[in-house]
């Protein structure tokens, strides 16, 4: 199969590793298939963000939510150590809101958040509130959609007449 991976200059990766990303793509609609391709590219990229970040989508729109997690997890957590953040909730907040708008930040905030939808989706609801509502707090915005999940989580359900 025939593949331009110098469509996608901006992706900060290596060509070969371009190439199964776009191979996971165009054989989208065989899962096995297009699963190997995302497999090798994340064997060959190690922990690179771009990489990381298109495997959770793809996992996430695959309906593979246990590979989608692991793999927000581990961007969570390469930047948790990169950042040197705390464990403790009540002290890592307020490094959050304080550099809630550097894209680093931003990263770990919107792959945070994405932690707790994938969680819903798994059933872990509680874990899901959890989460939700903690990116709640730094995002008076909601540009990291914990808001709206955090509404969905909680609502009480409808009466019926």
């Amino acid at each position: 199969m025939q593949v331009d991976s110098q469509r996608f200059s901006w992706f900060q990766v290596p060509e070969d590793v371009k190439e199964l990303l776009i191979l996971a793509s165009k054989t989208w609609e065989n899962t096995a298939e297009s699963e190997k391709y995302m497999q090798q590219a994340l064997a060959k990229a190690g922990e690179n963000f771009d990489v990381l970040i298109s495997a959770y989508r793809f996992f996430y729109y695959k309906n593979n939510f246990p590979l989608a997690l692991r793999t927000v997890v581990k961007v969570t957590d390469k930047i948790k150590a990169s950042e040197q953040f705390p464990d403790n909730w009540q002290q890592l907040k307020p490094i959050l809101v304080k550099r809630k708008e550097e894209p680093q930040i931003r990263l770990y905030l919107n792959a945070y958040a994405a932690s707790g939808l994938v969680l819903a989706k798994l059933g872990e609801l509680e874990q899901a509130k959890e989460i939700s509502a903690r990116v709640k707090e730094i995002d008076e915005k909601n540009d990291f959609g914990a808001g709206i999940l955090l509404d969905i989580l909680t609502r009480p359900p409808e009466e019926e007449d």
